[in-house]
């Protein structure tokens, strides 16, 4: 090989580290740039229209009203389950609630047997790698405020999941001593593993979190971190603080639900004060759909049909609401299907964490829909509408096709009942008879997750990781009962 002139090699001692520069600059470019901060405010059994961004006018929210001016509304983003455990294992994990066995408790013999009740002899496995976990090992501070559900045995709760501290209830409010029908224990309030309170005022449980949020926040302010605020309002039993009971125009669940909207505003308006507004985003949506309507208050379903615990639109799709200012535009708004399973993804992208590669997570990298680049699609070609092992229905971008009969009181909608959600959101009229190929393609979806996380008894997923569970003799009540679970006699409502 001939030696290289003297002129070249001074040409190329300047062109290398040129290009190189460029192409490092280059690189850095496409590197994710955005919020470091996150905070999830997960809210129980809030309606679709219980606020006023999706249309409420009986109940004033003007934190929210400022959220979504100044962020995105989200109009097609859904939770895993249509209740609460389930749905919760599902955010957490970024993962089906099925895939990590988190869709039926272990308990013989409860009201159902989709959550977990006091001393419940199953929790979510340890082994799973949860947001807070992704987190922590990129150096964030982490704390859960507010109900859990994922477990009560002191092995299960929070601070084995990567939270640092953590401060609420184990599960939900009416599984507490005021429960007229069955037999539970006092309801805990917790800091770290230790009961610090049994039957607390739940009257100030909101404001309670809040308080707790904004200490960590002043304690945080120059540390990345990651906020898990999943309210125990406005799941029932329902109680308001003094200074927000009698205040609405839709009785005591209006009156809540304003006060959750001050929460809101108080974490909001604390970012802007620690000047870490424009380094996190706040995402904000409910664990599952709303439920009845009393004499007293109307729960605002909007256009959806059903409720929590249906298959139908208002058990899974949810509002929610977006706000990371410099990063997500004001005002914006997405329509694409996107779920609370993105969350890990979307973060890890931002944190330049690492999700987890040994196991399938479910959840995708939302971050150029909540951008609102123009050409931003859905990542997920489906959503799967599943309860305990049943797959009941898949949706495929404006499609929504009813896999096997559903039964909800007097209303039955027939296997191969095809919606489109695009031009009716009420799940009324089949269009199936004149979509057959769509038919077609869907049920080519739903047999590929069959085999994925199955389908009932006789069809077993090949792609599920166990809970954790221990015997039933062997599992506690964190506060006292006056009879092991196994002696219960209970009579059902």
């Amino acid at each position: 090989m001939k030696k290289l002139s003297p002129v070249l090699r001074s040409i190329l001692y300047f062109l290398i580290p040129a290009f190189l520069l460029f192409a490092g600059c280059a690189n850095r470019s496409n590197e994710p740039t955005g919020p470091t901060n996150f905070i999830v405010i997960f809210i129980d059994d809030l309606g679709y229209a219980d606020i006023g961004p999706f249309g409420s006018r009986l109940i004033r929210t003007p934190n929210l009203d400022k959220m979504a001016a100044e962020g995105m509304k989200l109009y097609s983003f859904y939770v895993a389950s249509s209740v609460c455990t389930p749905s919760r294992a599902a955010l957490l994990t970024g993962s089906y609630p099925q895939r990590v066995d988190m869709s039926t408790n272990a308990l013989p013999g409860t009201a159902n047997s989709l959550v977990l009740f006091p001393g419940d002899p199953k929790g979510l496995n340890p082994n799973e790698i949860t947001i807070a976990k992704m987190l922590k090992e990129k150096g964030y501070a982490t704390t859960c405020i507010g109900k859990w559900h994922l477990g009560d045995q002191k092995q299960w709760l929070p601070t084995n999941y990567g939270f640092d501290s953590y401060f609420g209830v184990p599960y939900s409010n009416n599984m507490g001593i005021e429960h007229e029908t069955w037999n539970y224990p006092p309801l805990p309030l917790m800091r770290g593993n230790e009961v610090i309170e049994s039957e607390p005022d739940q009257g100030l449980l909101t404001k309670r979190y809040t308080e707790e949020a904004l200490v960590f926040l002043d304690d945080n302010k120059d540390n990345p971190f990651f906020i898990y605020l999943p309210h125990t309002m406005v799941h029932l039993p329902r109680y308001a603080s003094p200074d927000f009971e009698g205040k609405s125009n839709n009785g005591l669940y209006g009156d809540i639900i304003e006060e959750l909207d001050w929460s809101v505003g108080k974490i909001l308006d604390k970012l802007v004060e620690l000047d870490i507004d424009k380094k996190t985003m706040v995402l904000f949506f409910s664990d599952n759909g709303g439920t009845r309507n009393t004499d007293t208050y109307q729960v605002q379903l909007g256009p959806l049909r059903g409720r929590k615990g249906t298959q139908f639109e208002g058990g899974y799709r949810v509002c929610s609401l977006a706000w990371a200012p410099g990063y997500i535009p004001a005002g914006s708004e997405c329509n694409e299907i996107t779920t609370s399973m993105d969350l890990m993804p979307t973060f890890a992208k931002l944190s330049r964490a690492n999700v987890p590669d040994d196991r399938i997570i479910d959840g995708k990298d939302i971050n150029a829909l909540l951008r609102a680049e123009s050409d931003a699609k859905s990542p997920h070609e489906a959503f799967f509408y599943r309860e305990q092992k049943e797959l009941y229905a898949v949706r495929s971008g404006p499609w929504k096709l009813f896999l096997r009969e559903y039964r909800y009181g007097n209303e039955t909608v027939s296997a191969g009942s095809l919606f489109n959600l695009e031009e009716e959101m009420e799940e009324v009229t089949d269009v199936s008879s004149v979509n057959p190929q769509v038919v077609s393609r869907l049920q080519t979806l739903a047999e590929a997750s069959r085999n994925d996380l199955g389908d009932g008894e006789e069809r077993p997923g090949k792609n599920i990781r166990k809970a954790a569970y221990i015997p039933l003799e062997e599992a506690v009540t964190l506060t006292p009962r006056a009879e092991p679970w196994s002696k219960v006699k209970r009579r059902i409502q």
